[in-house]
């Protein structure tokens, strides 16, 4: 197997208290993945240690000590945490998200420097994360502004793949925050994933509107027409493949999202309820745009079942893989452009 095959994977442990060191451990329990992977993760070797203990879980997990020499057969953990965290499962706690941002932080800068080549997340608490020096709403944020480019928030899965044009604003706050310029750059930065990431060569593009029914030529609101229309069609005289705006009830309703390439959802649960309705288990969250790749698994912290066991790995999984296929794509398109 090449080199460039089996890459490096920076991974960050979310909340310390929910389900991220199970999905973790259970991921890596199958060791044929280490043939595509070689992980880093930026926690505490006893957090795991001890995790595996009581989940029975029987990954391997190795102390790293030389991030530029990760054991290639089994789970590296980096002690960024100056000591083991105590977990409480379940529990809602400052500093346990603490420790994730420490997390965060960690596996960011190995990213930044070239250490690790993609970066996957586990779930974090948005609440538990928040202090005088962390006041972003999210991951996406956060990487927003510490790698370069601009960022998209984009779910994926095989068959479907939904952008958005807003991501974690309140929804009375939608409206004010879209213009031209937003949209403008929403759809160029889906297109360009698209291409650039997935390998669609000319994508074909659905535009969700604003308002129910996209406003019914202005009974239910104007925006549609005002806003997105004239976006829309600026777009299409470039010979771009960009539909809409389509009313998002039918859209997803008559299956016409099995017609296009890539969404692009007005708001976060115009996007997300029907996007995990029809996937939730193997959908992942690409945040495209920017210079480095990141992915996560499609769900939470799960306060409800951490330590319990039960949690079901499949999207984290999926969040590896998908890393991993975006990199090498980005890694041919180099290659060919020289």
């Amino acid at each position: 197997m090449s080199e460039i095959s089996k890459i490096r994977v920076g991974i960050s442990v979310g909340d310390p208290n929910g389900i991220g060191f199970e999905i973790i451990l259970k991921t890596f329990e199958d060791r044929r993945i280490f043939d595509f992977f070689t992980p880093v993760v930026f926690a505490h070797s006893k957090n795991f240690i001890e995790e595996r203990k009581k989940l029975g879980i029987t990954t391997s997990v190795f102390k790293l000590k030389n991030l530029k020499k990760p054991n290639k057969g089994q789970l590296n953990v980096v002690d960024v945490w100056n000591t083991a965290f105590p977990v409480d499962y379940g529990k809602e706690q400052l500093e346990a998200g603490v420790h994730a941002i420490s997390s965060l932080e960690s596996a960011t800068r190995a990213l930044k420097n070239g250490v690790v080549d993609v970066l996957v997340t586990a779930p974090i608490h948005k609440k538990s994360i928040q202090s005088n020096t962390f006041k972003f709403p999210g991951h996406t944020d956060y990487l927003n502004v510490n790698l370069e480019g601009e960022s998209l928030m984009f779910m994926v899965t095989d068959n479907l793949k939904v952008a958005l044009m807003s991501d974690h604003i309140p929804l009375k706050e939608v409206v004010g925050y879209l213009n031209e310029e937003k949209i403008n750059t929403k759809i160029a930065l889906l297109e360009k994933s698209l291409i650039q990431d997935f390998g669609i060569q000319r994508p074909k593009i659905a535009v969700l509107g604003i308002n129910p029914h996209s406003g019914d030529n202005g009974v239910i609101g104007d925006e549609d027409d005002t806003l997105l229309t004239p976006v829309i069609k600026k777009w299409t005289k470039k010979g771009s493949l960009v539909f809409g705006p389509y009313a998002a009830d039918g859209f997803f309703g008559n299956q016409s999202y099995t017609k296009f390439d890539g969404i692009l959802a007005a708001y976060h649960d115009q996007g997300l309820i029907p996007f995990k309705t029809l996937s939730f288990g193997q959908g992942v969250n690409f945040t495209a745009g920017l210079s480095h790749v990141r992915t996560s698994p499609d769900h939470g912290t799960a306060f409800d079942i951490a330590g319990k066991g039960v949690a079901d790995s499949s999207s984290f999984r999926e969040a590896i893989y998908t890393a991993r296929a975006i990199y090498l794509n980005r890694q041919q398109e180099k290659k060919e452009g020289n």
